[in-house]
């Protein structure tokens, strides 16, 4: 891991660690907590050769160099001293080897002092997306369960966490390091769709178990819109499947077996609208001045769909000036 000296004697840190998952709760969480306390990345996490690919992109007829996945560190220092964050952002999870990265990021943890590691993820449910998100936990030991527990917190009884929000876990717990996974509950009808319900109450424990001030009123606001489309969207739906009177046996017949689309060689990237990209400027040239805005920038460039294209440039905001 390539770091530099600002992660040097951290207090008592916690590490929160983050992949894409269903709603994507783990990676909305992450990018609110790194604009809203104005984090920093220090460092990049360099496991390369557990990713692969499986294309490659063209710009203006130039094949370009192929992309892999990274992973990156970001740091907030308490200003009161008392307890500082590392966050771990991967953008993909590699198909492979995902216990020898989580072992090797559980190492650096060790390297950084980190006292505590945090995951979060979904929790897919029959809730109504008019509903609020619950939240669940499972802990690495007794100790650091009943902790949770006694913040008013319910308990994963059974089950099992999926992918590296859950992997990772497994790795801390081997390596006795004491680890929380937060899941936040979300429709399982919609578990495709981003629900920034489910990290809005993840962050919201988060807090209360850190104690670190954070401040959630832009989440809470995208939170209650999406609530209230999707709601709209279901009662349609049912609406829609009241109407639809069921086929008979012969019309089920007809109609031909629909099997796996074949992937198109070439797909086009989202074009962005003279307007649109007016508006991607502002809000670059405004999260420059107060990176707090950064995550309302984020949220523009996922609705536009144009993130990747734009991810180095907004990762830059994170950097340190004279990088």
């Amino acid at each position: 891991m390539d770091h530099d000296s600002e992660s040097e004697q951290l207090a008592s840190p916690w590490l929160i660690a983050v992949w894409p998952g269903m709603g994507h709760v783990a990676m909305n969480a992450g990018f609110y907590l790194a604009a809203k306390l104005e984090m920093r990345v220090f460092a990049e996490f360099l496991p390369r050769e557990l990713y692969d690919v499986d294309h490659v992109e063209v710009k203006d007829g130039i094949i370009r160099q192929v992309r892999v996945p990274r992973n990156r560190l970001f740091l907030w220092r308490d200003p009161e001293g008392k307890r500082d964050l590392v966050l771990f952002i991967g953008e993909a999870q590699p198909p492979t080897g995902k216990r020898a990265l989580c072992r090797g990021l559980i190492d650096t943890a060790r390297e950084l002092g980190v006292e505590r590691v945090f995951t979060f993820a979904a929790l897919s449910t029959q809730m109504r997306p008019d509903e609020k998100s619950r939240v669940v936990a499972a802990a690495t030991e007794d100790s650091t369960l009943e902790e949770v527990s006694q913040a008013d917190i319910d308990v994963l009884r059974e089950g099992h966490i999926g992918g590296l929000n859950g992997v990772l876990l497994g790795a801390a717990s081997e390596m006795r390091m004491p680890g929380v996974c937060l899941l936040g509950s979300i429709p399982h009808l919609f578990a495709q769709l981003p629900y920034p319900g489910a990290s809005l109450a993840v962050l919201k424990v988060f807090r209360e178990l850190s104690g670190i001030p954070i401040e959630l009123s832009e989440l809470e606001n995208q939170a209650n819109q999406v609530s209230r489309q999707l709601t709209s969207l279901l009662s349609k739906m049912e609406g829609g499947l009241r109407l639809i009177p069921p086929k008979s046996e012969e019309e089920s017949a007809k109609e031909p077996e629909v099997g796996d689309n074949e992937a198109n060689d070439l797909e086009e990237p989202p074009l962005v609208s003279p307007r649109d990209n007016q508006t991607i400027e502002s809000l670059f040239t405004q999260a420059k001045e107060d990176r707090s805005k950064a995550y309302e920038l984020k949220q523009e460039l996922d609705r536009l769909g144009v993130f990747a294209e734009y991810e180095d440039r907004f990762l830059d905001l994170f950097r340190k000036p004279e990088e």
